[in-house]
């Protein structure tokens, strides 16, 4: 079952920009594009945990600030050549208001 939490209103984050939701197993970055979709991601880069949400947003995908690893926000999967993947978590846009359902880390052991 998906439980969803409402996060605020889709004007409340800024077209080609972020939003970041502070979470007890980190952070997460809810992105807006251009054409208001919404996509959230670990506010993390799979290269060196630079915070995407700081990055630049472009069509549906940031560059992290730090070293300008491109990412797939739909998937959290960066782009070739770089490797690597953060975790993304479902988020939808229902009547103006921005909902976030937060994917749990893997357990580890």
């Amino acid at each position: 079952m998906t439980h969803w939490i409402r996060i605020g209103r889709l004007d409340e984050i800024p077209r080609l920009g972020s939003r970041v939701v502070r979470t007890p197993h980190g952070n997460i970055a809810v992105f807006r594009t251009g054409i208001d979709e919404v996509f959230a991601l670990d506010d993390r880069c799979p290269h060196k945990g630079g915070p995407l949400s700081q990055g630049i947003v472009h069509n549906r995908r940031v560059t992290c600030p730090l070293h300008n690893f491109v990412i797939e926000l739909a998937s959290g999967q960066a782009v070739a050549p770089d490797e690597g993947c953060t975790r993304s978590h479902p988020a939808k846009v229902e009547n103006g208001a921005v909902w976030l359902s937060i994917r749990q880390p893997a357990a580890v052991g």
